[in-house]
């Protein structure tokens, strides 16, 4: 008698197709019409790291940073670091805006663990 009980249970209709996907349009010829949209986005808005010029930071501190946060080679990170010295600021790299931001914060903290005034800053390009 249990048995009986569940077979009423069961499903009696077997289960219902998925509906049918929506077609495009046609048109009077039988030619099927889809209409493209192009997208344009725009690049990110890019950021220049900016460090500053001051009297107390030791040019070779300045070198190790571009070196090790900037990656680069020790005679380009000499000259970003003269540009710097010369002309008050030197530009360190060209990155999106957290990148920039992450540059900023390792250059300053490094600099604030050396005791060194070292300034740096990220700015959009325009």
């Amino acid at each position: 008698m249990a048995q009986r009980t569940k077979m009423k249970h069961m499903a009696t209709k077997p289960p219902r197709p998925a509906p049918a996907p929506r077609l495009p349009s046609r048109d009077e010829g039988g030619s099927v019409v889809l209409e493209r949209r192009t997208q344009k986005t725009k690049p990110p808005q890019m950021y220049q790291v900016v460090m500053l010029n001051d009297d107390y930071t030791p040019m070779e501190f300045v070198v190790v940073v571009l070196q090790e946060f900037f990656s680069k080679d020790r005679e380009t990170a000499t000259q970003i670091m003269l540009k710097i010295h010369l002309d008050g600021k030197g530009i360190c790299g060209v990155y999106t805006r957290d990148v920039a931001a992450t540059k900023v914060d390792q250059v300053l903290d490094a600099a604030n663990k050396a005791g060194h005034p070292l300034q740096c800053l990220s700015e959009p390009v325009e």
